[in-house]
């Protein structure tokens, strides 16, 4: 166990000094530091401002419970040197490895604890105790920054929104308006809060409790210039009319979406299926670009679990 340790550790400081000085160099301070590097800790450990996120992703590691304590609480101290986190600042969080965001809805504690991180200027409340994920997806740093550069005086629709980090971006943005769509009125709760951390309400941003599927039968044509999806692999939560299954469903997904956008407006879509297949010649678009790399931040390259696409009318 000891030379195990020292690899993690010897592991740990080399990607911490190199990720933290882009991160530095960058004005960062929320960033992935290490996934999963050593087969032996399989951890996600993230950077919250002054906090770690410390997810440990299930295994079959043949050790009973007080065994596996006593491994984990060895890590720990080895964590907080590395890092210079304090062991009662690394918020630790056991999870399935699975393709996707399933169990995003499921309330994991009830401590309510929110605290806020900055992000391109911008400020969002984050939780590490009550959920799986923490309310703020890091791979998308640099899909978000497109967005606001790109929102200026267009009517955006973000669907599948979580806790509404794209609506916040495409606000500050200049958006003429921005509709935030989500099956979770706990998730509209906090993005509508994120919103107000960043003083961007107004009448026209608009919050839409909705399963995603049925919603978008109900829109207009050509209503919208801009819009991101980015959709869990797989939902079957009891709020929907029919289970979601990404790669089944995502090309009568994108039409219904694009029959919604004006000529010349973009839709922004994402999945974390690893296998995911895109089926072009199906999608009614003038244009389809993969952009997995280009939207692919520092602190994700080579490891990242998903496809980004930027998709043209």
């Amino acid at each position: 166990m000891s030379e195990k340790l020292d690899m993690f550790f010897n592991r740990l400081t080399k990607v911490y000094k190199h990720l933290g000085k882009q991160a530095a160099r960058q004005g960062i301070s929320c960033y992935r530091v290490y996934d999963h590097d050593l087969p032996e800790f399989p951890f996600c450990i993230e950077f919250y401002g002054e906090r770690l996120y410390l997810a440990e992703y299930r295994r079959r590691h043949g050790m009973d419970e007080d065994q596996h304590d006593e491994w984990l609480y060895t890590c720990l101290p080895v964590i907080s040197t590395v890092l210079g986190v304090p062991v009662d600042e690394i918020y630790w969080r056991q999870r399935e490895r699975k393709a996707g965001r399933q169990g995003q809805y499921t309330r994991q504690s009830e401590e309510g604890e929110f605290f806020t991180v900055p992000e391109g200027g911008l400020s969002f409340l984050v939780n590490l105790t009550d959920y799986l994920d923490t309310g703020l997806f890091l791979d998308h740093r640099l899909t978000r920054a497109r967005v606001r550069e790109e929102a200026a005086g267009k009517d955006v629709l973000n669907l599948f929104a979580y806790t509404g980090s794209f609506s916040v971006y495409a606000a500050a943005g200049g958006a003429r308006s921005v509709t935030t769509v989500d099956l979770s009125k706990t998730y509209l709760g906090w993005a509508e809060r994120n919103m107000q951390l960043n003083g961007l309400q107004d009448p026209r941003r608009t919050y839409i409790h909705a399963d995603v599927k049925q919603y978008l039968g109900t829109l207009p044509g050509e209503a919208f210039d801009l819009v991101v999806m980015d959709p869990p692999t797989f939902s079957n939560s009891k709020r929907m009319k029919d289970f979601l299954d990404i790669q089944r469903d995502h090309v009568p997904l994108l039409n219904e979406v694009l029959r919604a956008v004006r000529p010349g407006g973009a839709v922004y879509f994402s999945t974390n299926f690893t296998r995911f297949v895109l089926d072009r010649e199906a999608i009614a678009a003038a244009g389809v670009k993969d952009i997995t790399r280009a939207t692919t931040p520092f602190d994700f390259e080579g490891k990242l679990k998903r496809w980004c696409y930027l998709l043209q009318k």
